[in-house]
């Protein structure tokens, strides 16, 4: 299949930069945010901004997801684009939602003859604009094949793990080591505080360590400035990730105590008003934990 028409819902940080990734690819992009001022930058570089879903999608051969939650898909594809649920027409997801969510969505889809199309992408907003994600692709092989431009535009690595909901387990695991973490650099920041250390120093020395990665060398970045706008990771979009583990976990018969350990740690961001700052605003947390 010969794709050149794409509409993408959901001009966060990251749907914001997988449009200017498909752009840059030489794709026609019509593009829609709840949010009007988030489209304005995307008009500026290319893309036609549409007045509703529907719109985005009208003359479009793919749809891209790139929503918050369950509930949010759940409006967007059965309520926003109702009238635009033709044979034929596929919808990249790339919202972290529960693999059980996945499974029921593809087969509400399919009834229709309408395509669902699984991706989870992994990187960071800066990745998911310059097409340098990773890609693991979930639903019918023959469907993700059709739109593999489309999802090579999004990124270098691109694999395919098998049927609806496989790629969802695989970003719940991933957003939940992130999470654990996350928390994790949190407490070690607030035990060198408490006694004494800058966190400048602990957090330069752990950037030189066997301990760095590459993600919590990101998470590390907005601790040291101390300065958590604007959000890779907002801090709602990670507990509610951690809260589906926890959930489909129990579901199967597995404890993830350390999980739901942490996913209270960024409730209490989230109670403390912050659930848009990134989520490694919660060493914040723990540092007031420790002030005398």
């Amino acid at each position: 299949m010969t794709l050149a028409r794409i509409g993408v819902i959901g001009l966060g940080m990251m749907g914001g930069g997988m449009a200017r990734a498909l752009l840059a690819a030489g794709f026609e992009v019509t593009a829609y945010n709840r949010t009007a001022a988030k489209a304005a930058p995307l008009a500026e570089a290319g893309a036609r901004i549409a007045a509703s879903p529907a719109e985005t999608a009208a003359d479009t051969d793919v749809v891209l997801l790139s929503l918050a939650d369950e509930a949010a898909v759940t409006q967007v594809v059965f309520d926003d684009l109702a009238t635009q649920l033709r044979p034929g027409l596929t919808i990249v997801d790339t919202s972290t939602v529960s693999p059980a969510f996945a499974r029921e969505t593809t087969d509400r889809l399919a009834a229709l003859g309408v395509r669902r199309v699984e991706a989870c992408v992994i990187g960071n907003p800066k990745m998911a604009a310059t097409g340098e994600l990773r890609v693991f692709v979930a639903g019918e092989r023959a469907w993700a094949d059709d739109v593999s431009g489309v999802l090579a535009a999004l990124g270098q690595d691109v694999r395919y793990l098998g049927g609806p909901g496989s790629a969802g387990v695989l970003k719940l695991a991933f957003n939940l080591l992130l999470g654990v973490q996350t928390a994790g650099l949190a407490e070690a920041v607030a035990l060198a505080e408490s006694m004494g250390m800058e966190r400048d120093l602990l957090l330069d020395a752990f950037d030189n360590s066997g301990w760095r990665s590459p993600v919590l060398a990101f998470r590390a970045d907005f601790m040291r400035r101390r300065s958590y706008h604007p959000a890779a990771f907002r801090t709602t979009l990670m507990h509610k990730d951690l809260r589906l583990a926890t959930a489909e976990a129990e579901r199967h018969g597995t404890a993830l105590p350390l999980t739901s350990r942490a996913a209270e740690r960024f409730e209490e961001l989230l109670d403390a008003g912050r659930g848009d700052d990134d989520a490694a605003a919660v060493v914040e947390l723990s540092r007031a934990a420790v002030r005398p």
